[in-house]
């Protein structure tokens, strides 16, 4: 797999070298199933707010937990390599919970970012970075840009 893709142990090596060198580590999480340009121009954002973007995504066995038997559609070494392929990201990992609060926690990311469908209090591992000091932000989606909605046309243009 592309040296961008971390394990969660190598994720937190990397996590202690940024500390040592000053630099702001931003971290989001999320499914990613279908790569879309809401993502692209949501990461481009996210990344924008530090000096790395780390993407934590759902295993296979979590999102089908979240989303249902059909889903994930890209299996996750699919889905953590497209993310790498992305210049605005610079590393990704996989995390197996349902939730993100335990990585988030070893992680202690400086800003935490999460699509603007969240409310603050909705966005796990919030806690976590302000006790910190660190950000946590919802940011703006992009209208009419998800998985779901994707999911859906292809289904509709099939059915007709």
């Amino acid at each position: 797999m592309n040296g961008k893709v971390l394990t969660r142990e190598d994720a937190l090596k990397v996590r202690e070298g940024l500390r040592v060198a000053g630099k702001r580590l931003v971290f989001t999480n999320g499914c990613f199933d279908i790569l879309h340009v809401g993502h692209v121009r949501y990461l481009a954002v996210a990344r924008a707010l530090g000096d790395v973007l780390l993407v934590a995504i759902n295993s296979d066995r979590a999102v089908r937990e979240l989303k249902g038997a059909n889903r994930p559609v890209m299996n996750e070494r699919e889905r953590a390599e497209m993310l790498a392929a992305l210049s605005a990201v610079d590393y990704v990992t996989i995390f197996d919970e349902d939730s993100p609060r335990k990585l988030i926690g070893e992680l202690v990311p400086d800003v935490l970012v999460k699509g603007g469908d969240y409310q603050l209090d909705e966005i796990h591992g919030r806690e976590e970075v302000e006790r910190a000091g660190g950000r946590v932000l919802a940011l703006p989606l992009t209208e009419g840009a998800s998985t779901t909605g994707i999911i859906e046309r292809i289904k509709n243009s099939a059915a007709s």
